[in-house]
């Protein structure tokens, strides 16, 4: 007779362990490019391409790449590159809120014929290849001044982050019982004020998701700022590239050490947001 299984015990059989064996390898298989990486970042010039696991860790690179002095072969300002990706995707996931937040309300509160159709339209701008549209905007953007400035670049990347935005808030705002703004609209509130008084903040986990995303997005774009930009307004995927082919000489350990140091911000912005996630859900939740 088969022994009864306690709550939290779980029966092994081939089969799981077989399943649990493949997931192990996967997830080794899946962290391996980052611990390589992180490796080849504590390399010296000497061992990036003469060692695998032995060697000596050296935290230079990351100096080299943070004083702005590169190397004699490859000159790269990566500390005004890394502020100018903050201010790029910042200013985007900004643009991006401000104006798809009230155009989610509005997609998921009124329905009318073909408004699915538009929203699948929008949200097919995010998939469409960058390189159907990179060559327009180089041609409007050397016309019109915009070319290498920041305020183009977050321009262009709103054009990535705002279908994102849109389309993810939307599916939360259809969620929010319509009761409480016809509640609120009873108490004398506007329309505006009932959105921004009792819709908006209970949405709040899908507004800190939607930013992280768009962020997220924004930050690892290459095609918009490699073509778009110059000095000026270059990102940090430029200038990591760099580090490649200066002087005919690939520092492959300055690629790492560059890498790791701009895989940080959108990694600190997504445990800061997990942290008012996790309030915002439990705190929000609607009282029936």
């Amino acid at each position: 007779m088969a022994k009864e299984l306690l709550p939290g015990q779980r029966r092994f059989t081939p089969a799981s362990i077989a399943a649990d064996v493949v997931l192990l390898v996967w997830f080794v298989f899946s962290l391996f490019p980052i611990v390589w990486m992180v490796l080849l970042a504590l390399k010296t010039d000497a061992e990036q391409t003469s060692t695998y696991f032995s060697f000596s860790p050296t935290f230079e690179n990351f100096g080299t790449v943070l004083s702005q002095r590169g190397t004699d072969l490859t000159s790269v300002d990566f500390t005004s590159s890394l502020l100018t990706s903050l201010i790029n995707c910042g200013g985007a996931v900004i643009v991006s809120l401000v104006i798809g937040i009230p155009a989610a309300y509005a997609a998921g509160r009124w329905q009318y014929r073909g408004s699915n159709d538009l929203m699948f339209q929008m949200l097919s701008f995010r998939f469409a290849p960058e390189l159907m549209v990179i060559v327009p905007l180089f041609v409007i953007y050397n016309q019109i001044g915009l070319f290498d400035t920041k305020v183009g670049m977050v321009w262009v990347l709103q054009l990535v982050t705002m279908p994102l935005v849109v389309w993810i808030l939307r599916s939360y705002f259809q969620d929010l019982p319509e009761d409480l703004e016809q509640a609120a609209l009873l108490d004398g509130y506007t329309r505006i004020r009932a959105f921004v008084m009792v819709a908006l903040p209970l949405v709040r986990p899908g507004i800190a998701a939607a930013a992280l995303l768009a962020f997220i997005f924004a930050w690892n774009n290459y095609v918009f700022p490699l073509i778009l930009s110059d000095s000026n307004a270059s990102t940090v995927t430029v200038a990591i590239t760099k580090y490649l082919g200066g002087g005919g000489q690939a520092y492959y350990n300055l690629t790492a050490a560059a890498a790791v140091i701009a895989a940080l911000p959108p990694l600190i912005l997504a445990l800061t947001i997990q942290r008012y996630l996790v309030r915002g859900l439990s705190f929000g939740a609607v009282k029936s």
